[in-house]
């Protein structure tokens, strides 16, 4: 059966003219545009997806800074009241830095990344979601300390924007060493759409249900907007029938896409629920 995900939430914050800008990107949109929050979340949900990722990516002590963990709080909080009764919310836990940019992977990640994960686990999450994550060292850091919490957790592998920051060998090696370390689900995204499918191939095989969420578009600025471009929401849909067709069960959207894409995904899943 397949589970389908919802979309990107910075991408739509920018599209329904919230500011992105700043280290905290679409973080304090938690607390300045809560309602615009709420309605992406319900618009995904009304598209199909059953698992809504909350607005965490950026609620960290680096991201957002003093109140992190009421951002935190806030945005599970949110993303509970938009969907339906029986939809799994998972909290998003980043990188500690900037998730295109392994080389500022801290050397010790261990102790911020529990108190992340301790903060999100008492948010009421259903899971964690290690999620865009271009060091493999550092993902399997966040897996253990998340995994310490006892909430089901999610990793999720980046070759970035340009499909050059991980090889499908390192992913295949940190999908199997985040499942060694208790990882329940391996996926990649935040790789563009058109070129991931040798990456998903890497994360299959590994003992545990595997996915996508892709980008789509050009990317105008590497924190705030991507235009969509060939990948409208039907293109989408066909390349994650291929996805599905090599075994994915996990599947939803990135940068880029929107409730539109979402919508294309639950008609791939209608069948496979027949």
């Amino acid at each position: 059966m397949l589970t389908v995900l919802d979309g990107a939430m910075g991408t739509e914050l920018g599209r329904r003219g919230v500011s992105l800008k700043g280290r905290a990107w679409s973080a304090h949109a938690n607390l300045v545009a809560p309602e615009i929050v709420t309605a992406i979340h319900a618009d995904y949900a009304a598209a199909g997806a059953t698992v809504h990722t909350a607005n965490t990516f950026r609620t960290t002590p680096w991201g957002f800074g003093e109140g992190w963990e009421e951002a935190a709080a806030t945005a599970v909080a949110l993303a509970k009241r938009a969907v339906p009764a029986g939809h799994r919310v998972a909290a998003s836990l980043a990188p500690l830095r900037d998730c295109y940019r392994p080389d500022q992977s801290p050397l010790s990640p261990r102790v911020e990344h529990r108190a992340i994960a301790r903060v999100l686990a008492g948010t009421g999450a259903d899971l964690l979601l290690c999620e865009t994550f271009p060091h493999v060292g550092e993902a399997w850091v966040a897996v253990e300390e998340a995994v310490a919490t006892g909430l089901p957790v999610w990793v999720s592998f980046t070759a970035g924007p340009n499909a050059d920051l991980l090889s499908p060998r390192e992913v295949r090696r940190g999908a199997q060493g985040a499942v060694d370390r208790g990882a329940a689900a391996v996926l990649v995204n935040c790789i563009p759409a058109a070129r991931i499918e040798e990456w998903l191939d890497a994360v299959a095989g590994c003992g545990v249900p595997f996915g996508a969420y892709a980008n789509v578009g050009d990317i105008e600025d590497t924190h705030v907007v991507w235009h969509a471009g060939d990948d409208d929401p039907d293109a989408y849909q066909t390349r994650a029938v291929r996805w599905a067709a090599a075994g994915a069960t996990l599947l939803g959207g990135c940068c880029g896409t929107g409730p539109a894409h979402v919508a294309g995904l639950h008609r791939v899943a209608e069948p496979a629920e027949r």
